[in-house]
C-alpha cells in the first residue's frame, strides 16, 4: 500500500484565480524527471480522492492536483463539466505544461476529454478511470435530485446527510472506514454543504460531453481506461463501448474495485497508470 499523506493533513495550499472560481492546487515532486501528470477528480469527491496515487507518482513525476471549482477547497458558481474543463486547460497553461499525462476520474475524465478535444489541451496520454462520458452518465439519484431541487433544498440537513452517506457508501466495493467516509461527507455537511452538493448536481449534463463523445475517434494520444469491475455507478459495459470508441484505447478492470477505484484498490490502479507511461 502506498503511504499516502494523512486525511487530516490533505489540503492543496495553493489559490489560483481563474474564470470559473478560486482553484486549490499543489505540486508535489516537482523537481522529479518524469512527465508530469495531472490528477482530475470526479464527483463526489475532491483530490483527497488521490492521496494513495500521488505521493507514489511523485516519487518519479511532477504531480500536479488541484480541486474542481465548487469542490474540495476550490470556489466557484454553477460547476458543469465545460467550466471544469476550461479550468483545467487554463492550469495546464498557466503551470506551462507542454505535453503532460492527464488522468480524470468520472467526470473528471469527461474534463480531461473536453479539455484536450474541445480547447487543444495537449497531453501525452489520457488516463480515463470510470469515466462520466457515454450518455447516460448522469445516476438517477442525481437526475431525480435535478428534477425536484427545491424539495432537496429544503430537506432538512440530518435526513440529507443519511441520503449522501448511503449514495457514497455505493461507490467502493468495500466498506470505507469512517475517517474516510468522514473525509468525503464533511465537505456536505449543514446547510452550505447540502446547497453545494445540490449546485454540483444542478450542473450536471450530458450536454457537455455529447460533442467530446462525437470526437472520440480524433484522439491520437495512447489512452488508457481503468475501471472498477464491481463499479455500481458505470458499468463495466461503458467502458468496453467507450474503448472500442478511442482509437488503440487500452483497458484494465479492477475486479475487486468499485466507482471509487483509488479507495478499493490503489495498487492496482498504479498498476495500471504505470503503462500509460510505457506505451
Amino acid at each position: 500500500m502506498p503511504t499516502p499523506i494523512p486525511t487530516a493533513t490533505w489540503a492543496l495550499p495553493d489559490r489560483v484565480p481563474l474564470e470559473d472560481g478560486t482553484v486549490a492546487v499543489d505540486v508535489l515532486g516537482a523537481d522529479r524527471p518524469g512527465t508530469p501528470v495531472v490528477l482530475t477528480h470526479g464527483t463526489p469527491s475532491w483530490s483527497y480522492l488521490w492521496r494513495h496515487v500521488a505521493p507514489r507518482l511523485a516519487r518519479e513525476h511532477p504531480v500536479y492536483l488541484w480541486d474542481l471549482p465548487g469542490y474540495g477547497d476550490s470556489t466557484g458558481d454553477a460547476p458543469s463539466v465545460a467550466g471544469h474543463a476550461r479550468t483545467l486547460a487554463a492550469l495546464v497553461d498557466r503551470w506551462g505544461l507542454d505535453a503532460p499525462v492527464l488522468v480524470g476520474h468520472d467526470i473528471g475524465a469527461a474534463t480531461v476529454l473536453r479539455a484536450h478535444l474541445v480547447h487543444g489541451t495537449p497531453a501525452t496520454a489520457l488516463v480515463l478511470a470510470d469515466a462520466a462520458v457515454l450518455t447516460p452518465w448522469v445516476t438517477a439519484l442525481a437526475a431525480h435530485m435535478q428534477a425536484h431541487l427545491d424539495a432537496y433544498r429544503t430537506m432538512p440537513t440530518h435526513v440529507f446527510a443519511e441520503l449522501v452517506a448511503a449514495h457514497l457508501r455505493t461507490t467502493t466495493a468495500g466498506a470505507m472506514d469512517p475517517g474516510t467516509e468522514r473525509a468525503y461527507l464533511d465537505r456536505y455537511a449543514g446547510v452550505e454543504g447540502q446547497q453545494r452538493y445540490l449546485d454540483q448536481v444542478a450542473g450536471f449534463s450530458d450536454d457537455d460531453t455529447r460533442d467530446v463523445v462525437a470526437r472520440l475517434g480524433e484522439i491520437a494520444v495512447p489512452t488508457h481506461l481503468i475501471w472498477g469491475g464491481q463499479d455500481a455507478w458505470l458499468p463495466v459495459t461503458a467502458a468496453t463501448t467507450l474503448r472500442e470508441r478511442i482509437p488503440g484505447a487500452r483497458l484494465t478492470t479492477v475486479a475487486d474495485a468499485g466507482h471509487f477505484v483509488t479507495e478499493d484498490a490503489p495498487e492496482a490502479f498504479l498498476d495500471a497508470l504505470e503503462e500509460a507511461f510505457t506505451r
